[in-house]
């Protein structure tokens, strides 16, 4: 961004010229060339957008450092335009939103051009058991750009994909679990997870009012703080931005200390959070290393309380919730839905099973629309539990107790092989702690297995976002280890 300001500043090119470009990088490699499968919509009006940021600058106003920049944004955040937001979904095909979501609002006002909507795992991957990450009724199968026959990961797919190509400057993902920080760790980008309430969820096709936030997708940690700076506020749309004035205005640009790891007091987890790569094992082990060398505290094989004793009510929360909220957002659009229920679209599913669910069903849209009211006990308990397992008892005491300034731990397994009949092949992960708790994460690029990249994310308190972004950009600088990606067809046989 920092790159791109300087050429508009100095005259080597303008806010349209970049939009033109990257437009034409899109018109050569998503439906042709490797066919990444990164895009859904384009925005019509970009070009008169960027022309209009254009015309602001040579008059002197300057909104801030994403005047004009180029920008990308999943499929699942509302932009009141001539662009649908649809989820992936062909049952919200045609559906345009009446006003801004939080997020679109603040990415306008920050002099953003919005280019376009990105693919995604259809409904952010809350559909079925077992689907196929990057994979939308809409879109069809978003590709990894590192090696093009492995998975992109979800439910962020076509951000971290498109992001990673450099289909736009930087882009907006969304997460419940893993959807941020899994995508950008398999597509070699920083991703930042904030907590839940620092960016309005108003306008976003939602999963969990509990777990749901947007958040940066970049090249660079540099890049991602200052997106986050722009998305972060108030929205009286969004209970959970209320009364959190002493958390907002902060600009995250200021925590980019290359110094920033020296003193800081690390956890670093081990337990079921490794393991499940010797690879990734090893690189681990050498950014822990890496940040021991850079001035850190490590404290080594942190065990953190209760992890895995909430994951069943997790499942229970999202369940009752995603119904709720899923038909408060179809209620909010009005005449423009095209579906008005939760019911509604299991229907639709199943009426056009043929191009909807040739290769997963909805499972979990069966038992989501079968949940009672927010106020079952069920619901009422499995929530207090993870409120009190994830936060109370889990994170929170850990850091407390340690004096901890984060935790780290391996943000996945490298990208799998796609496959459309199994399913996805997760088998590791660190983003539950986090995403239950409603708490921020950061991932940075560890490393490559194979030339797959994977990601370090560091965990910590609630709004403390600046404290992640020092650690990870200080890593970063001590470790840069992103690669462009190579788009090469699939792994070789032979290293």
């Amino acid at each position: 961004i920092a790159d791109l300001q300087a050429g508009m500043r100095s005259g080597k090119y303008s806010s349209r010229q970049l939009t033109e470009l990257y437009l034409g990088r899109i018109a050569a490699m998503d439906r042709q060339g490797p066919s990444l499968h990164a895009m859904l919509d384009l925005n019509p009006d970009a070009l008169t957008i960027a022309g209009g940021l254009d015309a602001e600058r040579k008059g002197g106003k300057l909104r801030g450092p994403m005047h004009g920049i180029p920008v990308v944004i999943k499929d699942n955040i509302a932009t009141a335009d001539k662009m649908t937001t649809t989820a992936g979904s062909l049952a919200l095909e045609g559906s345009i939103a009446p006003r801004d979501s939080g997020v679109a609002a603040r990415l306008r006002a920050a002099g953003a051009v919005i280019l376009g909507k990105t693919n995604l795992s259809e409904w952010a991957n809350y559909r079925s058991t077992h689907s196929t990450s990057g994979w939308s009724s809409r879109g069809g199968q978003c590709r990894n750009p590192y090696i093009l026959d492995r998975n992109p990961c979800g439910s962020s797919s076509g951000t971290g994909s498109g992001v990673s190509a450099n289909f736009a400057a930087v882009g907006v993902g969304s997460e419940t679990d893993g959807s941020i920080v899994c995508p950008s760790s398999t597509n070699g980008l920083v991703g930042i997870k904030p907590t839940v309430g620092l960016v309005s969820r108003a306008g976003i096709i939602p999963i969990s009012h509990s777990q749901d936030t947007a958040g940066p997708m970049a090249r660079t940690v540099t890049d991602a703080a200052i997106l986050l700076t722009a998305l972060a506020g108030a929205d009286p749309r969004d209970s959970a931005t209320q009364d959190r004035a002493a958390k907002f205005g902060i600009d995250y640009t200021r925590s980019l200390d290359p110094a920033g790891l020296k003193g800081a007091r690390i956890g670093v987890l081990r337990g079921s959070f490794v393991g499940f790569h010797p690879v990734v094992d090893q690189l681990y082990q050498a950014a822990i290393d890496a940040m021991k060398a850079a001035g850190a505290v490590i404290v080594d094989d942190v065990k953190l309380p209760h992890n895995g004793e909430y994951d069943s009510a997790e499942g229970v929360v999202l369940s009752y919730e995603f119904k709720a909220d899923l038909n408060a957002y179809l209620a909010d659009l009005g005449p423009s839905a095209p579906r008005k229920t939760l019911a509604e679209i299991i229907k639709f599913n199943d009426d056009h099973k043929d191009r909807v669910m040739p290769w997963f069903g909805q499972e979990e849209f069966l038992r989501a629309v079968k949940r009672g009211p927010l106020t079952d006990k069920d619901y009422v308990d499995a929530r207090a539990k993870c409120v009190q397992l994830s936060r109370e008892q889990g994170l929170d005491a850990v850091l407390h107790d340690q004096q901890l300034d984060a935790l780290v731990a391996p943000t996945g397994n490298p990208a799998w092989p796609t496959d459309w009949v199994n399913g996805d092949h997760f088998t590791g992960g660190s983003s539950t702690p986090a995403a239950v708790a409603g708490y921020p994460s950061i991932t940075v690029p560890m490393g490559s297995v194979s030339g797959l990249p994977v990601g370090i994310s560091f965990i910590g308190r609630a709004w403390a976002e600046a404290m992640m972004i020092r650690l990870g950009f200080a890593y970063e600088q001590a470790s840069k280890f992103r690669r462009v990606p190579q788009f090469l067809p699939t792994l070789p046989a032979t290293p």
